[in-house]
Order: C-alpha cells, then structure tokens, then sequence
C-alpha cells in the first residue's frame, strides 16, 4: 500500500462508518462500483479524482478529508514534490492537494495542472460550496459549465461549486490555485 492509499483507506471507513453505511450503500450512492470501494478500504486500487469526488460527495465530507496528510507544522511543497496528487480519468488534469481544511474551517487549497484536451468536468460539490480560482499559467476556461469564463495569468475567478462547473485548458502547462470553501 502507498501511503496515499493507507490514507484514503482509513479515512473512508471511519467515514463510512461514522455514517452508519454498507460499503453496498455507499457504493450506491456515489455511483461507483461496489468493488471499488472495497479495494479502496483495503488500501488497494488507483483512484481518480472523479471517483474520490464521488464519494466524499455520497458521504458529505470534503474532498481533502480522503487525502489529508494531518502536517500541523510548516508546510513546504516544492513544485513537483507533492504526494497527494490525484488524476482525472475523463481528462488531462491533476489535482494537487496543498492545504486540506482543519476540522473547525472549511477550506481546502489546490494546485490544478492541466493540458488542452478534454475539459475537466466537475459534478456539484455539497450545497453551499464556493471555488476560488486565481490562474497561475497558460490560459483556461473555467466556471460555471454552462457559461465558463476564459482565464489567463494573475486572473481571479469566484463561482457555485455546488454546480456544475469546468476547467479547461486552452494552452500547454496550465496551472492554477483553487481554493474551494464549504459556507
């Protein structure tokens, strides 16, 4: 097991658990395959990001609580030394965790990657979340999925994350910050 993998492991049974579900039910309710589950709570399995936003989403935690580290100490990440990084199925796109949300705030931080191609996504997240976006390189078209906005350098985007929404890059080497807060 890696320790990405302990990590998600632990952390979705005791979510699990906590919400009084079968790994059947869970499985149901984020729409993933039941044998899923099971490899993940096993510590197997290479899961993508839209399978993890599935469930966090079926069990009403953040998306960071299955990839939270728990560092409380200074924190340095090196560009391309981060260990929680998490790839999309659907398209050319890394999420980064940074800083996953204390349990008295409600707040995770992310450094996204993405190379033109297939655009990035993203089903609603829990009622009431909020993403932050500020585009570090390249060019995006990111938002709402239904009317994105394109982005470039030093840009700054606020939109619903509990709607659909999309990133897209539109240029090679596209990365951005994104901070998603739950209010």
């Amino acid at each position: 097991m890696t320790d990405l993998g302990d990590r998600i492991a632990t952390t979705l049974r005791r979510e699990r658990e906590r919400r009084d579900l079968s790994v059947s039910e869970l499985a149901r309710r984020a729409g993933v395959a039941k044998a899923t589950v099971s490899q993940l709570e096993n510590g197997g399995g290479n899961p993508s990001v839209e399978t993890l936003w599935a469930l966090a989403s079926a069990l009403e935690v953040p998306f960071a609580i299955l990839v939270d580290e728990g560092v409380r100490s200074p924190t340095l990440i090196r560009a391309g030394e981060a260990t929680t990084a998490v790839p999309s199925s659907a398209s050319d796109y890394l999420a980064v965790l940074l800083s996953a949300s204390p349990p008295h705030a409600r707040r995770d931080i992310y450094l996204l990657s993405a190379e033109p191609g297939k655009p990035r996504l993203s089903d609603p997240h829990p009622r009431g979340t909020v993403e932050h976006l500020v585009m570090v390189t390249g060019r995006g078209r990111v938002g709402p999925a239904d009317d994105p906005y394109e982005l470039s350098p030093g840009d700054y985007l606020s939109y619903p994350g509990d709607a659909p929404h999309v990133f897209e890059a539109l240029s090679p080497g596209t990365r951005a910050v994104l901070v998603s807060e739950l209010r």
